[in-house]
């Protein structure tokens, strides 16, 4: 598989494409992502045919002359200006939307981010009419094999056609193998021992560098404590008094630090959905790492290790996050604009993911560490399909069989693998 690879070939980006597009009608587009997620190579492949300035602000000179004299700097280039982690100094956004004031062709800028710019201290100018931000996740299982992915358009058109030919041909060991390795470029490239200790130097560098250029909260030195006890509960429910207690952090104060790791880009939230269907819905988001492989790092298990009979029970919450990553990817390009949410209520009934469109077309997902799918475990997309009549698209249960199977009307069982073949 891609992990035991020692060289790692130059992928297509699926983003690529917006990119470009928007370089054509916005004067700045933004590209955000975690660090080491491929945003400079990806610029490289966007800025190849063109005539662009390229600097990085984690050189040390460059880093001096942007803060220096910030309306000075954005505008040294005639072309295309490339800024590469312009998170760094904060008023080259506002020297930013100066300069498009005074002239607002596309093209001018192409910045990239290891945070969410808008939340970034001192960045905090409106650049709405001026800026379109790509987020950049690191790869997907579709980028990896070679496949532009459409299962979220696919879901939301109800397309069992489609779907039913997707046969699997993965192993349960190798969906385990897959979350284990993650989706950063450069781990793919090594063996499991070298991929731990690169996940353990990339945490470390975050949290000695960027979350003190990001942030002043006052117990930063707890942030990394935080990431993990979120890992060992990934893709649970956030009960923020529990998980502040196990902390130390003052829970009218959490908030702040779960911003402050999803401006990263190390999590993201999964908000409750309830559209009125009944006045039990339970409120509480569940928070999960956007790459299993730092989780499954933070959690110290292996594919063995969640092996049928084995000590670890992880591989639920694992394969939970690992779903809601690629489907949070996909999102990236997807053709149908969506978003994602959870669905529980206080009678026990639950859907893992639920997909919903702006035209609020609605579509479930449900995930199992195992080979066997049986009619209970569609019960929460059964109770959303008779409550949402004919909003409601799909329901899906995965599983690491390798049979599509029909469970009734528009419910079916699906292989893992049919979110990228």
């Amino acid at each position: 598989m891609a992990a035991t690879k020692k060289t790692s070939p130059l992928r297509t980006r699926h983003a690529q494409d917006l990119v470009e597009e928007t370089l054509e009608d916005t004067p700045i587009t933004v590209i955000q992502g975690a660090r080491q997620v491929g945003k400079s190579t990806l610029v490289r492949e966007v800025v190849a045919d063109r005539n662009a300035t390229v600097v990085s602000l984690d050189a040390t000179t460059a880093y001096n002359a942007a803060r220096a004299d910030p309306d000075a700097f954005v505008r040294q280039a005639d072309g295309l200006l490339v800024i590469d982690e312009v998170q760094r100094v904060p008023e080259l956004v506002r020297a930013m939307k100066d300069a498009v004031e005074e002239d607002r062709r596309p093209g001018r800028f192409l910045v990239t981010g290891s945070a969410d710019l808008l939340q970034v201290p001192g960045a905090e100018e409106s650049l709405a009419g001026r800026a379109e931000t790509v987020v950049l996740y690191g790869f997907s299982r579709g980028e990896l094999e070679g496949h532009r992915e459409d299962f979220i358009d696919r879901l939301l058109a109800g397309d069992e056609k489609a779907l039913r030919t997707r046969t699997g041909t993965w192993t349960r060991e190798q969906y385990l193998e897959a979350v284990c390795v993650g989706s950063y470029p450069e781990p793919l490239t090594r063996t499991p021992r070298r991929r731990g200790a690169w996940v353990d130097n990339y945490i470390n560098r975050i949290m000695a560098r960027d979350v003190q250029d990001l942030s002043r909260l006052a117990h930063l030195d707890r942030l990394p404590d935080l990431l993990r006890l979120l890992a060992a509960n990934t893709s649970g429910e956030l009960v923020k008094s529990r998980v502040a207690k196990d902390v130390g952090i003052p829970e009218t104060s959490l908030t702040g630090y779960l911003d402050l790791l999803e401006t990263l880009y190390l999590i993201h939230v999964l908000p409750a959905w309830g559209d009125n269907l009944t006045k039990r819905v339970a409120g509480r988001s569940k928070v999960a790492l956007l790459d299993t492989g730092l989780a499954a790092r933070l959690n110290h298990v292996t594919p063995a290790a969640m092996a049928p009979g084995a000590v670890s029970d992880a591989a639920g919450g694992l394969m939970e996050s690992f779903v809601a990553g690629e489907l949070r990817r996909q999102l990236v390009w997807a053709d149908t604009p969506a978003r994602l949410f959870h669905f529980r209520d206080r009678d026990g009934r639950e859907v893992d993911i639920v997909v919903e469109s702006d035209a609020r077309r609605v579509a479930g997902v449900e995930m199992k560490a195992a080979g066997s799918v049986s009619k209970s475990d569609f019960k929460g997309l059964t109770f959303l399909r008779d409550k949402l009549q004919g909003r409601f698209a799909l329901g899906v249960v995965l599983y690491t069989g390798t049979q599509p199977l029909p469970f009734g009307d528009r419910l079916w069982a699906l292989p893992y693998s049919a979110m990228w073949t």
